[in-house]
């Protein structure tokens, strides 16, 4: 069976919130702009204050998936490690930014601080505002980056919830992926991103966010491989978690 129902796609121009220290995605680092109400738009419920969270790139950096406006997405502001506690707090860039009325996932990046195993369960402490939950996260023994080492600028996904994942590619901040299509059977999904050859990008390599998600029947438990489809992002990724 094929999907290609695409529940949101989370991007955003990253290299202004993200700050790339040491080739890393820099703590306090985030993903685009964000909505000054974090639980506003039309049918907003306790359900819409639910975080949830994934690891990528390899162990070294973190996503976590807020619910509100999709044109405007948390930064992450500030990052501590207690062990394996992770305490996240994420802020709205721009109080007095128009943002669209509509409710969507979207995913704010950050770094992981060095002590921390990726390959051991992680519980992010985010804060939003007045909103505060625990996210944990399990984790992969796969893992062979180490929070604070260099990127190494591969894609990486990771699922947060049965059906739905944080898909993380490179490239430029002023061109962030546009998804064409979602497609997904069994153990494998095939992601198409539309190509506008005439556009203008930044000259930058900044992590870009992006949220995928499949019909709940569509794909089976266990290993998954993503396709990626152009836009110059053709490749294969595991997906984890």
């Amino acid at each position: 069976m094929t999907s290609p129902r695409l529940v949101t796609a989370t991007l955003s121009a990253l290299a202004a919130a993200l700050l790339l220290a040491g080739c890393t995605v820099g703590p306090g680092a985030g993903a685009g702009e964000t909505t000054s109400d974090p639980s506003a738009g039309p049918g907003a419920s306790d359900e819409f204050d639910d975080m949830e969270g994934t690891i990528l790139d390899d162990g070294r950096a973190f996503a976590v998936v807020t619910w509100g406006s999709s044109t405007c997405i948390p930064l992450v502001d500030e990052v501590s490690a207690d062990g394996q506690k992770v305490s996240v707090t994420l802020v709205d860039s721009d109080a007095d930014q128009v943002c669209t009325a509509d409710m969507a996932q979207r995913a704010s990046l950050g770094t992981l601080p060095e002590g921390v195993d990726p390959t051991a369960e992680i519980t992010l402490a985010v804060t939003y505002g007045e909103l505060q939950d625990d996210v944990d996260l399990e984790g992969d023994a796969a893992f062979t980056g180490t929070p604070g080492s260099p990127t190494e600028y591969t894609p990486s996904a990771g699922w947060f919830d049965d059906s739905s994942l944080v898909l993380l590619t490179w490239g430029s901040s002023g061109c962030p992926p546009v998804v064409d299509s979602v497609e997904g059977s069994g153990n494998t999904g095939t992601v198409t991103f539309a190509t506008d050859p005439e556009q203008m990008c930044t000259m930058d390599m900044a992590p870009r966010a992006t949220i995928l998600s499949f019909d709940d029947d569509a794909i089976d438990d266990g290993d998954f491989t993503l396709t990626l489809v152009g836009d110059s992002l053709d490749g294969t990724v595991q997906v984890r978690g």
